[in-house]
């Protein structure tokens, strides 16, 4: 167990750093931030020379791996860090410089077991990618493919345990404050990091993502997941199918190769909605270094570390949510956050109503190519502390999504907007998911599930219940009233008067017992 003064020292340490890149400013500046921890940023930026504008993503680098995870996902929360530094940590890369070939060729044979020449014919030592978590090498296979191989660092699980480890002992002490601090819930915030690192940290259900994706997203043209080589992947090693497209980062180059800007980008963010709601799975890393696209138009993803889930009854309140949005059914869009419980029962939808009328209607009014789900997302948090709405940790990776898509979308095309691509999709799905049809198939599928479940019970009934058998019933037996019973429900007074009554008993003749010796003798 790591001591309450090991954590402070790291994070006064992390606190010198975020004080060089002017990082505690804001903190310091926020009246909802508590008084304990103003304090705190004052101690650490004594005597640091802080720059005018605040740099948050080059603090969060330069303290290390399990800071940029966690700057990553504080990009997603304007209502926890504000709007500049969100927008600030959305330029956060995740990269570091490379962990020395000899290293990773003493992982892949550690994990193996065997010589790095009798897994691949050759292999590539400078890295084509190397993030915090993980370095990617070319190689080629004994039967001739192409491949890139996924390494993690060595000792960088280690590394993530003790930072993280930290981070929780700071959000309790900090949720344990009370007020604006736990409405927030730090520690939810933290436990998703970590859930999120931990299986990051293990190449394996990585592999295991990218083949339940795959099979998730089959029937969808345009989009496509690279084969794994599952017999050269392990728990510290993934392999997969090389991808020689063009980034989609690469904008000069996708327009060099003939693609339709617009139309890959509506791709993108129809494909992200099928993951998103129709399949409640998708793939939540999706930055231009994670995407591909093919010479046919199709996208191909890679690194599926981050994975996001969100179950059928969260997916039809995030649909109508969206579409409510879209077509200023602000009513209805609050009666959801209230099933939902996302707002407390305390307050009134109707006020909430107008809460969400007076972020959305100014959005409205404007062109299209103005609108924006980052704005959008802006203007709900800025209202979920009016209305005492606690942090959603399973709708984080959404939201972190959304607005990776987004941005990715308005890359290719600036005249793109989310809410128009978007609306008809969910509208479809909301028809399907809602419609009469949708509601009668779901009724019988419960029902004749109900049906078959019958037989199953009433032998369950019979082995608790049995048939009488051939021996007659047996005729009422008197009642007995059993001695220990009567001790066992005698009043405690009596009980004790009992013992005392014992004692003296025993007292007085031990008395007359040692009188009568002494005379004797």
């Amino acid at each position: 167990m790591t001591s309450s003064a090991t954590h402070i020292l790291r994070l006064l340490k992390w606190g010198r750093v975020l004080a060089r890149h002017g990082a505690l400013r804001g903190i310091e500046n926020d009246r909802n931030a508590p008084a304990q921890v103003k304090r705190l940023c004052r101690i650490a930026r004594l005597g640091t020379r802080q720059p005018a504008e605040p740099d948050y993503a080059g603090a969060f680098q330069e303290i290390g791996p399990a800071a940029i995870k966690l700057g990553q996902a504080l990009a997603t929360r304007p209502d926890l860090v504000g709007e500049g530094p969100a927008r600030n940590l959305l330029t956060l890369q995740d990269s570091l410089p490379p962990v020395p070939f000899s290293e990773i060729r003493h992982a892949i044979e550690g994990s193996f077991g065997r010589t790095l020449d009798g897994i691949f014919v050759s292999i590539e030592e400078e890295p084509v990618g190397a993030a915090s978590i993980a370095q990617v090498h070319r190689a080629v296979t004994p039967d001739g493919r192409n491949v890139a191989v996924k390494v993690l660092r060595p000792g960088i699980r280690e590394q993530f345990a003790r930072d993280v480890e930290t981070y929780e002992w700071a959000a309790a002490h900090l949720e344990a404050l009370g007020g604006e601090a736990s409405r927030l819930r730090p520690r939810a915030v933290v436990a998703n990091l970590k859930r999120w690192t931990l299986r990051e940290l293990d190449l394996r259900r990585e592999a295991a993502s990218a083949s339940e994706l795959s099979d998730a997203m089959k029937g969808i043209a345009g989009y496509r997941v690279p084969h794994i080589d599952w017999d050269r992947t392990n728990g510290q090693v993934l392999t997969v199918e090389w991808i020689g497209a063009t980034k989609m980062s690469d904008i000069a180059g996708l327009k060099a190769a003939g693609h339709n800007l617009p139309r890959l980008a509506h791709k993108l963010v129809n494909t992200f909605l099928t993951q998103a709601i129709s399949s409640g799975f998708f793939h939540a890393d999706m930055h231009q270094g994670n995407l591909f696209v093919e010479a046919d138009g199709t996208i191909v993803a890679i690194d599926f570390g981050i994975m996001g889930r969100i179950n059928r009854q969260a997916r039809l309140w995030l649909a109508e949510i969206l579409y409510g949005l879209t077509t200023g059914n602000y009513r209805r869009v609050a009666e959801i956050h209230f099933e939902a419980q996302y707002v407390p029962s305390y307050h009134t939808v109707e006020e909430f109503a107008t809460a969400l009328r007076a972020v959305g209607e100014p959005m409205r009014g404007k062109p299209v190519s103005e609108l924006s789900v980052g704005q959008m997302l802006d203007g709900l948090f800025a209202i979920t502390r009016d209305f005492d709405m606690a942090v959603q940790p399973h709708l984080l990776l959404l939201q972190k999504t959304m607005v990776m898509v987004e941005g990715l979308a308005t890359a290719l095309d600036p005249d793109i907007n989310m809410w128009d691509v978007s609306a008809p999709f969910v509208k479809n799905w909301l028809r399907d998911e809602l419609g009469p049809e949708a509601i009668i198939a779901d009724r019988l599928r419960e029902d004749l599930g109900t049906l078959f479940r019958l037989p199953a019970l009433v032998r369950r009934i019979e082995e608790k219940f049995p048939p009488k058998g051939g021996a007659p019933e047996q005729a009422p037996l008197p009642e007995v009233d059993l001695i220990w019973e009567r001790v066992r429900g005698r009043k405690p007074e009596s009980n004790q008067w009992t013992r005392y009554g014992l004692a003296a008993l025993l007292g007085g003749a031990a008395a007359w017992g040692l009188t009568y010796w002494t005379l004797m003798s």
